[in-house]
């Protein structure tokens, strides 16, 4: 079965998806006037930051002038838990997520009416840019609950007409049972979690290419194309990424489009995009790396302005759709480990292994510190008992890894290759790293 079809019908768009450049500047422009009134008028942390920084709303002319505006950063949402953000009332709020909060305070996002119709169009945009449409199902893996996954990719598939069959994260062999009885054509999950789905499926003895699930829709953590290689190889579907994060709307912010697979293509009509140099903040130009920054045009209840995502990538010329497309996310800023004083990602690690047919991609990370030496071990698991039994095979493996990793990212590792399950699972968004030190 899983027949790819890589053709969107492009009547079925909206509007400002095919519009010219202007056209879409424009609006722009006049959606972003908006949205900065709205956030000065109505939000005190806005008004004294503006203030601070001797701009005015009404100084905004053009999209260039939007540079004079300072951050926003994570920091200032917390520091103003739980609403102080809002630039609504509470009655008019008529949904709250928030963040986990395992490494500070939450971070709270409200939605109005408006907002939460805004988000569902926004998703549902992004689900057909996969291929998808009203004669799909679709089974949502994403965790429910405060985390916006699970409620912005269900209402989205909603919106756009689909069958959504709502299973939260978890429960890996439900998933599967569900997945092979109410025949999905559409999933969306995390990454790391569909590998964890099609390891349950190996153990049922169930061939995911007997399925009619012909599309994944991964998003909510880093990942490489030789992970969408993997897991088209495996699964036999398109593997297509979603980007989003909760304090700019949830998922769908973007999407990458089924007919060019390059990058999700940011949906500018509602966040406006820039790229900043993360360490000084000066603004980049297109097609330079650097920190992703997002301004929201039609927010109502928590309007965002310059919000550092800390997101690394860069903003490329649109493709599938005039809008401009991110490059795959190389990593957070925040996440990146220092190792001897070479700046070092999870996904460099990763896209080395990946390579490396008879390791998986299943991993950890351990950093830790001997006198003032940092010191890295990887955990990696083979792709099969058989290989993990052999010690002359593992010792071989890892030395072939830890060679790629000194090359190719430039720090010297300890590999361990040990056998199947025994690389804790995740159920939503991938811990790869335990930093010790």
């Amino acid at each position: 079965m899983n027949q790819t079809v890589k053709r969107i019908d492009t009547a079925s768009l909206d509007h400002l998806e095919t519009a010219s450049i202007d056209e879409l500047r424009a609006t722009q422009v006049k959606r972003l006037q908006w949205s900065l009134k709205h956030a000065y008028e109505n939000v005190p942390f806005y008004r004294q930051s503006f203030d601070k920084a001797g701009v005015h709303p009404e100084d905004v002319k053009s999209l260039e002038d939007l540079g004079k505006l300072p951050f926003t950063t994570k920091a200032d949402l917390r520091d103003n838990y739980p609403f102080g953000m809002f630039a609504t009332p509470m009655s008019d709020v008529v949904r709250v997520h928030a963040s986990s909060g395992t490494t500070g305070q939450p971070t709270v996002v409200g939605y109005t009416q408006r907002d939460i119709d805004t988000w569902a169009d926004v998703v549902a945009r992004s689900i057909r840019a996969a291929g998808g449409s009203r004669n799909d199902k679709v089974h949502v893996a994403y965790g429910y609950g405060l985390f916006t996954g699970g409620l912005g990719a269900h209402y989205g598939a909603e919106r756009l007409g689909c069958a959504v069959i709502p299973m939260s994260g978890g429960q890996t062999e439900k998933q599967v049972q569900l997945i092979r009885d109410f025949q999905p054509d559409i999933i969306m999950v995390t990454p790391s979690y569909m590998l964890n789905i099609a390891d349950e499926m190996d153990r049922q003895g169930i061939d995911p290419r007997e399925l009619p699930l012909r599309a994944g829709i991964f998003g909510a953590e880093p990942w490489t194309n030789d992970m969408r290689t993997a897991l088209e190889r495996r699964l036999g579907i398109d593997a297509l990424d979603i980007y989003g994060l909760s304090e700019v709307m949830g998922p769908g912010v973007g999407m990458e489009c089924l007919e060019t697979k390059d990058g999700p293509t940011i949906w500018e009509d509602h966040f406006y995009p820039e790229i900043i140099d993360p360490v000084t903040g000066e603004l980049l130009p297109d097609g330079e790396y650097g920190e992703l920054v997002f301004t929201t045009l039609t927010k109502e209840a928590l309007p965002v302005i310059r919000y550092r995502t800390r997101d690394l990538t860069r903003l490329l010329p649109g493709t599938a759709r005039p809008m401009r497309r991110i490059d795959k996310i190389t990593g957070r800023s925040d996440d990146m480990l220092i190792i001897r004083g070479v700046n070092v990602f999870p996904t460099q690690i990763e896209e080395q292994l990946l390579k490396i047919d008879q390791l998986s991609p299943h991993y950890e990370i351990e950093v830790t510190r001997q006198g003032n030496m940092d010191m890295v071990r990887v955990r990696v698991e083979a792709c099969s008992n058989d290989i993990a039994r052999d010690p002359a095979t593992c010792e071989q493996l890892g030395k072939r890894l830890q060679h790629a990793i000194k090359t190719y990212v430039g720090i010297s590792t300890k590999i361990d290759v040990c056998g199947v399950e025994e690389v804790m699972r995740s159920v939503g968004k991938a811990k790869r790293v335990k930093d010790l030190r």
